[in-house]
C-alpha cells in the first residue's frame, strides 16, 4: 500500500493521515491524531484535511503537537506504531521548523523569569490577602 523507508515492512501505496501520525509517534492514539486533525491541528500541503487523507512520500504537513508546531517532509511511510527511532525516519522536520520551535522555546524561557511561579501554593493567610488585594484594584 505504502512505499516504507524500512527494510522490515512491507511496500506500501498509501497510509490514512492519523495512522501516519500515530505510527510516527507525533500523537499517542489514533483517536487522539483524528481529534486534531478534525479540530484543524494538523494541515497536509498547506490545506486542512480529513483523517482519511491518503499521506504520500514528499508531502509537507504542519502539525500542532502541545506548545509547539512542527512542518516536517514525508520521507516514508508504515501502518504500524515503530520505536522512536526509527519513527523519526519516515520524516523529516525543515530547517525554519526547528529554528522556529527553537525561538519559542526561548520566550517561553525568557517569560518564566518575568511572571516566576512560587515554590509553594498560597496558605488560607496569603489567599486571603490575595483577594483583598485583587478586589481594591
Amino acid at each position: 500500500m505504502t512505499i516504507s523507508r524500512n527494510t522490515n515492512s512491507t511496500t506500501l501505496v498509501g497510509i490514512r493521515l492519523d495512522k501516519w501520525l500515530w505510527g510516527c509517534r507525533f500523537y499517542k492514539t489514533r483517536g487522539l491524531a483524528k481529534d486534531m486533525i478534525e479540530g484543524g491541528k494538523v494541515h497536509y500541503n498547506g490545506q486542512r484535511c480529513k483523517a482519511s487523507r491518503q499521506v504520500e512520500v514528499g508531502a509537507t504537513i504542519r502539525l500542532a503537537q502541545g506548545a509547539d508546531e512542527k512542518i516536517v517532509v514525508v520521507t516514508g511511510l508504515t501502518e504500524k506504531r515503530l520505536a522512536a527511532p526509527l519513527a523519526q525516519q519516515l520524516y523529516q522536520e525543515t530547517a525554519q521548523s526547528i529554528e522556529q520551535r527553537a525561538q519559542r522555546a526561548e520566550l517561553r524561557k525568557t517569560n518564566s523569569l518575568f511572571a516566576p511561579h512560587p515554590d509553594t501554593k498560597p496558605d488560607k493567610k496569603e489567599r486571603r490577602q490575595l483577594l483583598l488585594l485583587k478586589s481594591q484594584q
